[in-house]
C-alpha cells in the first residue's frame, strides 16, 4: 500500500485499486475508493464543502484528521475512524490481507468491486458491528422499529417507502452512503453491508460530533437545508380523494369561511386533467380556474394542483417529449411505465430539458391562474413493477442513479417557482432522496391503510425521515386507504388528527369509501370519469368529532408563532420538527429506548394514542419540569407517569 498527501486529500494504492480520503465540511470526512483509473467528477448527493485537513504518513499507516474526525488507513488498506481518538467505526475484513484478522480463510474483505460492464461495478461495502450501538434515520420505512438496528432496508424508492441512506449512531458520528443507486443496507448484529447494484466507485460520507444535534447541522451543512416555511401554510390543509369540480372546491372553502375555521390550503387531487400528461384543468368542470383561485385568496385560502409525471401516449404533450427525448426509456419491449388508468411513460426529472418543459407546463397551466403550490404525486417514480434494471435515465440506468428522481422532480418545480420570484414555497411530494429538503419539499408518508397499526407506524417514519434531514413531513389523517362504515374509524381518525396537530404540517386526506357515488361521466378519460370519496371535511363524521378536530385546531393555531420558530430551526441548523427524545436528551440513556412518544420542537413531549381503545398510558418525562397542556399540572422529570387519555385528550407536556 502506498500513501500519498495530495492538496489535503489522503491517498492510497494498492494493485487495481485507489482509496482517497478528505476533509468534507465541519468535522467530516468523504471517503472514495474506484478500481478505474479515475475517480468520476459527482459529488452526488454533496454540496462541495472540501478543505484543508491534518495529514501523517508513516512507513505503515496514515491518518488524516478533519476537527473532531479521523481515519486511519493501514497498511494493507483498512481504515479505522475515530473521534477524538475514541474508535466509532471499523472496516469488517476476515482476510489474508488484514492483520490480527482472526479468519483469514474466509477472503471476505471490507470492499468489492465486482464488475458489471465498462466502468460499472456491483460495490459491497462492511464494516464491523458494535454491540449495544443504536442506528436512526435512513428515510421512511412502513414499520413500527425506530432503532434500526437488525434491520434490512431495500435502498429503493417506493409508494410509502423513501430512502434517505444517512443514519445516525448513539457512539456519536453519522454516516451517508453517497450513493443514487438501487441497493441494500444491512445492519446485522454481526456486521454492517452495504450493497450497490450498478455504481462507478464507493463514496461515502462520515461525520462525529458531541451530540444528535451537531451531526444533523452538520450533515445539512454537506446536504443542504430547507428554506424559510411560509406562515401561511402552518395552519389546515383540507384534501381528499377527490374534489371534482371547482365549485365542489368553492363550497368546501365557503364553508370554512362560514363556520369561522381558518383554511390556510385546499388541494385539488387527481383526474382534474383530460390525459395524465396533459398538466392542465379539464374546462368541462374547471372552466374559471383564475375566478376560482381569486376567490380562495380572498378567504385567505392558497390552493394546491396534484401534478403526476406520468404522460399518456394521447397526452397533447406526448409526441413533444417523446420526440425530444423527455421520457424515461425501458430498456428492452414496449416504452411503458405505469398503467394506472392509461397506457403511460413518465417524464425524465434527471433531464435539465426535461425539468423546464414540465414547470413551463405548470406555469402556463396552473401558476397563471393562481395556483401557486404543487402536489408532486407519485414521485419516487411509481412503475406498475419496480424492475429498475428495465429503465433508463439521462444519466444513466435507473440501477445506478434512480433513488435521486424525487429529488430532481421537486428541483423541477421549485427552481421553477424561484424564477417567479416566489417566496412562500412549499410542495408536497410523495418521496424524497438526500438534500431534497432545500426544494422546499413537505414530504407525506404516502398511500397507507386506515388502521391502528399504521398509525404506529408513522411515529417511527416520520422521526427517522426527520433524522435524515427531512424537517418538513405529514401523513394522510385517518390514513389514506379507509372506510367510514369501519366501526373504529371515527376513533382512529380523532387519534389521528391528535398526532397531525403536532406534526410539521395538518393535513386532512383520505380515500373514504365506500365508493358510491356515481361518476360525472361515462368516458374513459377526462376530468369527470375518476371516482371520488366520502366528504373529508372536519364536520363530514358527526358533531362528537367534529368538536375534537376543531379543539385540536385551535390548539394548534394558538401555537403558530412556537410552530413558525421550530421551522425557522430547521432552516438554521437542520434540526427536525418532530424530535426523537434522545435528540433533546442525549445525556439520557432511557431517552434512547423510547420509541412511543417525541419531542415537537424543544419545547412540548407529545405522547400520541397509538393504540385502539386505550384511554391512559405510560410518559416518560425527562429531567425538569413539566406542565401538562390540558390540565396545567405540573410534574416533576426523570420518571414514567400513567397520563390520562380520554378519547378527546393526546397526552402533551410543556417543558417550563
Amino acid at each position: 500500500m502506498k500513501f500519498f498527501d495530495a492538496n489535503s486529500k489522503l491517498t492510497a494504492r494498492y494493485r487495481n485499486e485507489t482509496l482517497m480520503v478528505e476533509a468534507w465540511g465541519t468535522n467530516a470526512l468523504r471517503v472514495r475508493a474506484t478500481q478505474n483509473a479515475e475517480f468520476s467528477s459527482n459529488d452526488n448527493a454533496l454540496e462541495h464543502l472540501t478543505g484543508p485537513a491534518e495529514i501523517s504518513i508513516t512507513e505503515h499507516s496514515a491518518v488524516i484528521r478533519n476537527g473532531k474526525i479521523s481515519c486511519m488507513i493501514n497498511e494493507n488498506g483498512w481504515m479505522e475512524f475515530y473521534s477524538n481518538d475514541k474508535l466509532i467505526l471499523k472496516e469488517y475484513y476476515r482476510d489474508f490481507n488484514g492483520a490480527n484478522c482472526h479468519s483469514p480463510s474466509m477472503k471476505l474483505t471490507a470492499r468489492e468491486f465486482k464488475p458489471v460492464s465498462g466502468s460499472d461495478y456491483r460495490i459491497t461495502a462492511r464494516f464491523e458491528a458494535v454491540p449495544g450501538e443504536k442506528i436512526y434515520g435512513m428515510g421512511q420505512y412502513q414499520q413500527s422499529e425506530l432503532d434500526l438496528k437488525g434491520c434490512i432496508l431495500e435502498l429503493a424508492q417506493r409508494n410509502s417507502q423513501i430512502s434517505i441512506p444517512f443514519y445516525i449512531s448513539n457512539l456519536g458520528y453519522g454516516f451517508l452512503w453517497n450513493n443514487a443507486g438501487i441497493g441494500e443496507a444491512v445492519f446485522g448484529a454481526n456486521y454492517t453491508q452495504w450493497h450497490s447494484k450498478l455504481s462507478e466507485e464507493l463514496d461515502y460520507w462520515i461525520t462525529a460530533d458531541d451530540t444528535p444535534k451537531k451531526l444533523l447541522e452538520n450533515y445539512t451543512e454537506v446536504t443542504g437545508r430547507a428554506p424559510e416555511f411560509p406562515e401561511n401554510a402552518l395552519g389546515l390543509w383540507q384534501c381528499k380523494l377527490r374534489y371534482r369540480t371547482q365549485e365542489e372546491v368553492l363550497e368546501v372553502a365557503r364553508e370554512y369561511k362560514r363556520r369561522g375555521i381558518p383554511l390556510d390550503v385546499i388541494v385539488i387531487d387527481f383526474f382534474h386533467w383530460i390525459r395524465q400528461g396533459d398538466w392542465s384543468f379539464d374546462p368541462e368542470y374547471w372552466p374559471d380556474p383564475k375566478a376560482m383561485t381569486d376567490e380562495l385568496k380572498e378567504m385567505g385560502v392558497r390552493c394546491m394542483v396534484s401534478i403526476w409525471p406520468t404522460v399518456d401516449r394521447k397526452s397533447v404533450n406526448f409526441k413533444e417529449m417523446f420526440d425530444n427525448g423527455l421520457m424515461i426509456r425501458t430498456e428492452r419491449g414496449a416504452m411503458q411505465c405505469f398503467d394506472f388508468q392509461g397506457d403511460t411513460v413518465i417524464y425524465d426529472a434527471l433531464n435539465p430539458e426535461a425539468r423546464r418543459f414540465i414547470w413551463r407546463k405548470a406555469k402556463e397551466n396552473y401558476y397563471d391562474n393562481g395556483i401557486d403550490m404543487f402536489w408532486l404525486d407519485e414521485a419516487e417514480p411509481e412503475y406498475s413493477a419496480y424492475d429498475h434494471e428495465h429503465f433508463r435515465h439521462y444519466t444513466g440506468s435507473a440501477l445506478k442513479v434512480g433513488n435521486s428522481y424525487p429529488k430532481e422532480h421537486a428541483r423541477a418545480f421549485y427552481e421553477g417557482m424561484k424564477s417567479e420570484n416566489r417566496t412562500d414555497i412549499v410542495n408536497l411530494l410523495r418521496c424524497a432522496w438526500v438534500g431534497s429538503q432545500k426544494y422546499a419539499a413537505l414530504v407525506w408518508s404516502g398511500d397507507i391503510r386506515s388502521n391502528f397499526t399504521a398509525l404506529r407506524d408513522q411515529l417511527s417514519a416520520g422521526l427517522n425521515i426527520g433524522i435524515a434531514g427531512i424537517p418538513w413531513w405529514v401523513s394522510d389523517t385517518g390514513g389514506f386507504f379507509g372506510d367510514i362504515r369501519d366501526e373504529h374509524f371515527n376513533e382512529l381518525l380523532i387519534r389521528w388528527f391528535q398526532f397531525s396537530a403536532f406534526c410539521p404540517v395538518l393535513r386532512m386526506h383520505g380515500d373514504r369509501g365506500p365508493h358510491d357515488i356515481p361518476r360525472l361521466s361515462n368516458l374513459d378519460y377526462g376530468g369527470g370519469f375518476s371516482d371520488t370519496g366520502q366528504p373529508n371535511e372536519l364536520w363530514s363524521y358527526g358533531e362528537t368529532v367534529y368538536k375534537i378536530l376543531k379543539k385540536y385546531l385551535d390548539i394548534r393555531l394558538g401555537m403558530k408563532l412556537y410552530i413558525k420558530s421550530v421551522m425557522d430551526e430547521a432552516s438554521k441548523n437542520g434540526s427536525p420538527v418532530i424530535r426523537t427524545m434522545f435528540y433533546e436528551f442525549p445525556d439520557d440513556k432511557k431517552c434512547w429506548d423510547i420509541d412511543d412518544q417525541y419531542m415537537f420542537g424543544p419545547k412540548y413531549l407529545v405522547a400520541p394514542i397509538l393504540y385502539q381503545g386505550m384511554t391512559e398510558r405510560e410518559v416518560y418525562l425527562p429531567q425538569g419540569q413539566w406542565k401538562d397542556i390540558h390540565s396545567n399540572a405540573v410534574h416533576k422529570g426523570a420518571q414514567t407517569i400513567t397520563a390520562p387519555a380520554p378519547i378527546d385528550i393526546i397526552p402533551v407536556f410543556e417543558k417550563i
